[in-house]
């Protein structure tokens, strides 16, 4: 049997390790690119140096950045558009953050939040993460800790399933629709309708595979079950029902969800 001095066996062990962390550090480092690039981020944040700084970090590791300053254009902003992570400074300019978390909650968005504190008693902090927020951060902080808090909580937040049309906003996965900002009150039935035409958006769905896989009718069915929720869906979705944009009739075909305005 050969013998294998120490020496030898610490470098084999060296050498294996290496080989481990640089091939962790490459699945950590593609985790995180692909969490990031392309990750919708809004901003709010009222010292100009902080908020600068910050953005021009984020977009460097493939964010799409939107910042802002004010708690009410802010709270507009995130009922209007589909964002994967709200980063908030707790001292802002036009409300309370959170008032703001909480009024973003109840609107029944989901979005991960995190907080920028500074001078924050606990009390506050434990309060915010109660009215919804997801975590937070002291002030001051190492640019890497908030990169490495946005990357935790993007890994834990689900796939985005919103779709925006001008004014209306439909969130899959919470099941909320909201029409500049404010909720729309569906059925359960238009839910299930909405969701499975907004989950095939851009395809062509014919009336008898929407009644088959929405309500279980056959092939054969005759009905104006369809036509009636449909019809509805547009009282309630679109700006002009009689011209609608969202919900669009293809002659002798069916029904086309459509996410992107005309040309």
């Amino acid at each position: 049997m050969t013998h294998i001095t120490e020496a030898v066996r610490m470098q084999c062990f060296n050498a294996v390790e290496s080989q481990f962390t640089v091939k962790w550090a490459r699945v950590i480092l593609l985790r995180w690119m692909d969490l990031t690039v392309k990750a919708h981020v809004l901003l709010v944040e009222d010292e100009n140096r902080l908020r600068a700084a910050l953005t021009r970090r984020l977009r460097e590791e493939g964010c799409v950045v939107d910042s802002m300053t004010n708690a009410d254009a802010a709270f507009e902003k995130i009922t209007t558009e589909p964002f994967d992570i709200i980063i908030l400074g707790v001292r802002l300019p036009g409300g309370n953050v959170l008032d703001l978390c909480r009024d973003i909650r109840a609107r029944g968005i989901k979005t991960p939040i995190l907080l920028l504190t500074a001078q924050s008693t606990t009390e506050e902090k434990v309060m915010a993460l109660k009215l919804g927020a997801d975590a937070y951060i002291n002030k001051p902080f190492e640019v890497g800790e908030l990169l490495a808090r946005t990357e935790a909580l993007l890994r834990r937040a689900p796939p985005s399933q919103v779709c925006q049309f001008g004014s209306v906003r439909v969130d899959l996965g919470a099941t909320v629709v909201t029409r500049d900002g404010v909720p729309v009150r569906l059925s359960a039935q238009e839910v299930r309708l909405l969701h499975y035409l907004a989950t095939h958006s851009g395809v062509l769905l014919s009336r008898e595979q929407i009644l088959r896989e929405v309500w279980g009718y056959g092939m054969d069915a005759m009905t104006r079950t369809l036509d009636v929720h449909i019809a509805s869906l547009r009282q309630k979705l679109e700006i002009d029902p009689k011209r609608p944009n969202l919900i669009r009739t293809v002659r002798r075909l069916g029904y086309r969800f459509e996410t992107k305005p005309p040309a």
